[in-house]
């Protein structure tokens, strides 16, 4: 269903982004952000089944600022190769891949039929959507997906200027749960669902994938883009 499209950052930095339209009506646009494993099958197949919603999707390549085509495996040479990259990425200057964000928002805003722009992300990429709920103008609902570091200081001080739905899990070794929970006293405006079920549990490729729980997440997800992007 998808391709990819090249974006181009406020920098000038050009920035592959895997796309997917619906084939119906459009209720909208969503941003995917990536976990640290790249622009991989699993984020494709996120980005064409949001399409297959009726919603434009956009997957932006957020590792190309330092290495072009990362897609890596959920294996133990993939998760290191992803958490040294993640390291790079938030050494970044400035907005680092913010900027990217901002480019894919900026795009989903021009297509046909898109009234609001939202944005999902998982694990890292759940946390860079829980930073663009506060400093990314363009988006009108924010999604995150067991955000890894989200819930700890400095990021638990953020405001975000959009309506926020975060999705855990209760057995996450990643994510400690008194944090969730002092994350949810924090920031009471934010929908917060806690699931019986492990980091990653959305991403069917990993061992960690629950269907329940994944299935609850996305009806969820798909309900809250509904009622924040039709009327942006």
């Amino acid at each position: 269903m998808g391709s990819f499209i090249s974006l181009t950052a406020a920098d000038g930095t050009a920035v592959p982004a895997w796309v997917a339209r619906p084939e119906g009506p459009v209720r909208g646009a969503v941003v995917v952000a990536q976990e640290i494993f790249g622009v991989n099958s699993h984020i494709r197949a996120v980005t064409d089944r949001l399409a297959a919603r009726g919603f434009v999707a956009i997957a932006p390549a957020l590792f190309t600022r330092l290495e072009f085509d990362v897609q890596l495996g959920y294996d133990a040479e993939g998760m290191a190769r992803g958490k040294a990259l993640k390291a790079a990425a938030e050494a970044l200057p400035g907005e680092g891949v913010l900027q990217d964000i901002r480019a894919a928002a900026q795009w989903a805003l021009q297509q046909d039929g898109v009234a609001g722009v939202g944005m999902v992300g998982f694990c890292w990429g759940g946390l860079l959507a829980w930073r663009a709920a506060e400093r990314v103008s363009e988006l009108s609902a924010v999604v995150c997906y067991y955000g890894g570091g989200m819930t700890v200081a400095p990021e638990l001080a953020r405001t975000p200027r959009v309506p926020v739905l975060a999705h855990f899990g209760a057995r996450d070794a990643h994510i400690a749960l008194d944090g969730v929970q002092a994350f949810s006293r924090a920031h009471p405006g934010v929908q917060v669902h806690v699931y019986d079920a492990d980091h990653g549990f959305n991403c069917d490729q990993r061992g960690s994938y629950d269907e329940t729980s994944a299935i609850q997440a996305k009806d969820r997800t798909l309900a809250f883009f509904d009622q924040h992007l039709a009327r942006a």
